[in-house]
């Protein structure tokens, strides 16, 4: 627990939100929770965010804005465009590290889907995610990676859909790690356009 001293930033409010809900489905989720995993007190955090859902809706405009900087420190570690589409695919498993962590995922998803406000925050992070995709393919194009050709907008969005649809297919089959389960079915779409550079330096 951070030093009761010290500030405690809302990047810290929000880590230690994050951490609670890996651990709570929303109807578990208390301020109080909160406040003890940032080292606040549960008035302390309701002074700075007057409720839970005022909380969580600061904590989803946050990650409406995470897609750019997640993609580019993705890229500065693994310099391929195609091994950071990859690397970019582990992260979405790390979503289902477990079935019961996973399905505590879908369930704060549910509820950002049925709420106007979040829901808007989590298109506007997929709009961007699809825009990275989008840019990591043709950067795979220019570097030989991929062949050209390709409609690098059809497949940005077939590969959006198959990374949360594959994710999906293992919720139901829950064979093996979900990171090899998307692995698997990202390669399966890639396969097609793939060139031999592309696979030598990301196999």
């Amino acid at each position: 627990m951070p030093d009761r001293r010290q500030k405690v930033t809302d990047d810290d409010v929000f880590a230690a939100a994050q951490r609670v809900m890996s651990r709570r489905g929303p109807h578990e989720l208390t301020l109080a929770d909160i406040a003890s995993e940032a080292g606040l007190t549960p008035g302390r955090l309701v002074q700075r965010f007057g409720s839970k859902r005022a909380m969580l809706v600061a904590l989803s405009e946050r990650f409406a804005g995470s897609a750019g900087p997640v993609f580019a420190a993705l890229r500065r570690e693994h310099g391929s465009p195609l091994a950071t589409l990859r690397a970019y695919a582990r992260c979405m498993a790390d979503l289902a590290p477990t079935p019961d962590a996973l399905l505590r995922n879908l369930a704060y998803l549910q509820g950002d889907l049925a709420d106007d406000v979040l829901r808007g925050h989590l298109v506007e992070n997929a709009r961007a995610a699809r825009q990275e995709i989008a840019a990591l393919l043709d950067a795979a194009i220019a570097e030989k990676e991929l062949g050209s050709g390709v409609d690098v907008q059809a497949l940005a969005r077939t590969v959006e859909v198959v990374i949360s649809g594959s994710l999906m297919a293992w919720a139901t089959y829950r064979e093996g790690a979900a990171s090899d389960w998307i692995a698997h079915d990202l390669d399966a779409v890639l396969s097609a356009y793939v060139t031999r550079r592309g696979a030598a330096r990301t196999g």
